[in-house]
């Protein structure tokens, strides 16, 4: 019968690991690094980005997210048109815009 019950020994005392909180801590550590890294700078861009949708109008030199480049002739609620080049215009949504581009830029390109 005793080969089928392994001898039971008595067990040492557990080693000090830090205490009941160090998981959490680095939970927490955690959190605050990935906040910092990847939350922040994303909320800081699409801020930024709100701003310049907000200062849209006409006469403005754009880039569009699909890289056209044009010069804004009409600014609605939710489109704007573009002039890429003599008598072509373009309606683009607003948030396709991605970056403003310095005056006279359209006509060096």
């Amino acid at each position: 019968m005793n080969s089928l019950i392994p001898p039971a020994f008595a067990q040492s005392a557990p080693a000090a690991t830090g205490g009941q909180f160090a998981p959490l801590l680095v939970m927490v550590v955690f959190i605050v690094i990935f906040y910092f890294l990847l939350m922040r700078p994303q909320q800081k861009k699409s801020k930024e980005h709100q701003q310049l949708i907000s200062k849209l109008s006409a006469g403005d030199e754009v880039v569009t997210n699909g890289g056209m480049l044009g010069k804004i002739t009409e600014v609605g609620e939710s489109f704007v048109t573009l002039e890429v080049a003599d008598g072509v215009r373009v309606k683009v949504q607003k948030f396709q815009v991605s970056a403003l581009m310095p005056k006279g830029t359209l006509k060096s390109a």
